[in-house]
């Protein structure tokens, strides 16, 4: 017997619904984050050599004036402006400075990060709740039947299953793509962690110079 994703619906009862908008949020959100992270370029790296290039050629100005060029878009290049900015306020105030960026902006990455994970542990306890409802139902039925047959007991068991095997794919489908975007907002934190490092001292050369 086979049944399309309508009929395993209707079966699974009331909290298919509950799940129908946990899916549509789970969808919602990651299809929301891809978008972000793919519009906004996060590689650091290729930036921070280019004015790491521009210091050492006592050309500071114009490493401001390429880094303001680009659009907000570009995350990394507002944590390093933030560093050349203050540079002239001593090593702590600059550093102070590119960490609240970087912090600020690793905050939007990670802005619907925790409705993830809450979908990822409401998902399939609302299926296992499914469950069991079925299964209360089921055996209703099998107390009110005055025939039992492994048919009516097997019927009711995996209409019941329904909901929680829904429920897990919408809870692995939102782990996955949690873990996906922690990943690159760690890699960002990272690289850009350590681009400040490198130009730290070419700005501290600079000023001693």
């Amino acid at each position: 017997m086979t049944f399309n994703l309508v009929e395993l619906f209707k079966l699974g009862g009331p909290f298919m619904w509950v799940l129908l908008v946990f899916s549509i949020a789970t969808f919602a959100l990651v299809l929301e984050r891809c978008i972000y992270l793919f519009w906004h370029d996060c590689n650091v790296s290729s930036l921070s050599s280019r004015v790491k290039e521009l210091l050492r050629q006592n050309k500071k100005d114009e490493a401001e004036q390429l880094l303001s060029s680009f659009s907000r878009k570009k995350t990394a290049a507002t944590v390093l402006l933030a560093l050349l900015q203050n540079s002239k306020f001593g090593e702590s105030r600059m550093e102070k400075a590119a960490e609240s960026e970087a912090q600020e902006r690793i905050r939007r990455m990670e802005n619907g990060f925790n409705y993830l994970t809450a979908l990822s542990s409401l998902a399939p306890l609302t299926g296992f709740l499914g469950t069991v409802s079925g299964m209360i139902g089921a055996f209703k039925s099998i107390a009110d039947a005055t025939d039992v047959n492994a048919q009516l007991v097997a019927g009711g068991i995996y209409e019941a299953l329904i909901t929680t095997v829904f429920g897990l794919i919408i809870a692995i489908v939102a782990l996955v793509a949690y873990n996906l975007f922690v990943q690159k907002v760690d890699v960002f934190a990272a690289e850009t962690s350590k681009a400040v490092n490198d130009i730290v001292p070419e700005l501290l050369g600079a000023k001693n110079d």
